[in-house]
């Protein structure tokens, strides 16, 4: 249990801080610049992330929003209703889930929509012999053959908007405080460590993607939609009386002190 104090302590005072919120959109969009103009000067040898089946492709990005998701959602009801004692409050807030899930499931079919409207059929990815009875990438796959068309980088996308998401929503424990010795506060201490991982493996997969994967235009277009669909959230319709809503922060709780930040 100590241990797992120590840890939370550590991991909230570098991610449940404003400066977090406020540096992570920038550290994002350097990590793109670099890492695409690295593989742009052929600079990073060939490695395990460099493979498409690596564990921490298929097991954790393959499934981010899953494992997003159900991170979030008791992280987001206890802590929520710690401070609240209202369900109907608790309710509200969770719905940012569902927002989410539309978000994802509307950019990903959007992102396919573009690569099937710009694409076309080919024999091989040598791009020699075009296939034009093939009209969309599922046909050519079906025959054989390989689409080339904007690929808009859906790991882009969906790591920025995850690690984000994850981020914003840890600004609760500026003012939570729970009884060191409760059953919950290990619950809580628990979920925000999980959490922490996450926002940790979003990350250094995004990096990933930016070194090894995709052309620079699919990776910024994907990170783009990403924040946008962050700053949309959390930076603006949040804002309004008829959403979500922010999670309690300092400013309407501002008399309750956090108990990770010791």
């Amino acid at each position: 249990m100590a241990g797992l104090e120590r840890s939370a302590g550590l991991l909230g005072a570098l991610l449940a801080r404003r400066a977090a919120r406020r540096g992570l959109p920038w550290l994002l969009l350097l990590l793109l610049l670099l890492g695409s103009a690295a593989r742009a000067l052929g600079l990073p040898p060939p490695s395990y992330l460099s493979l498409k089946r690596n564990l921490l492709n298929v097991y954790f990005v393959k499934l981010a929003w899953a494992w997003t998701f159900w991170l979030l959602l008791p992280f987001i009801g206890v802590t929520n209703y710690c401070l609240t004692r209202n369900v109907q409050d608790v309710l509200r807030r969770l719905s940012t889930l569902l927002v989410g899930t539309a978000v994802w499931y509307v950019c990903t079919q959007f992102f396919m929509y573009i690569e099937n409207l710009t694409g076309s059929c080919y024999k091989s990815s040598a791009l020699d012999v075009l296939h034009r009875e093939h009209q969309n990438k599922h046909h050519c796959h079906q025959a054989g053959g390989f689409w080339h068309g904007f690929d808009i980088s859906g790991h882009s996308f969906l790591l920025t908007y995850c690690a984000l998401m994850i981020v914003e929503e840890m600004a609760v424990l500026e003012v939570l405080n729970t009884d060191r010795s409760s059953r919950l506060h290990g619950v809580v201490n628990a979920l925000f460590i999980a959490l922490s991982f996450l926002v940790t493996i979003w990350v250094l997969m995004f990096l990933s993607t930016a070194v090894y994967f995709h052309d620079f235009s699919h990776k910024l277009f994907g990170t783009l939609v990403g924040l946008s669909a962050w700053y949309g959230t959390y930076r603006f319709w949040y804002l309004k009386p008829f959403s979500p809503g922010l999670p309690p922060q300092n400013t309407c709780l501002s008399s309750k002190k956090s108990s990770y930040s010791r």
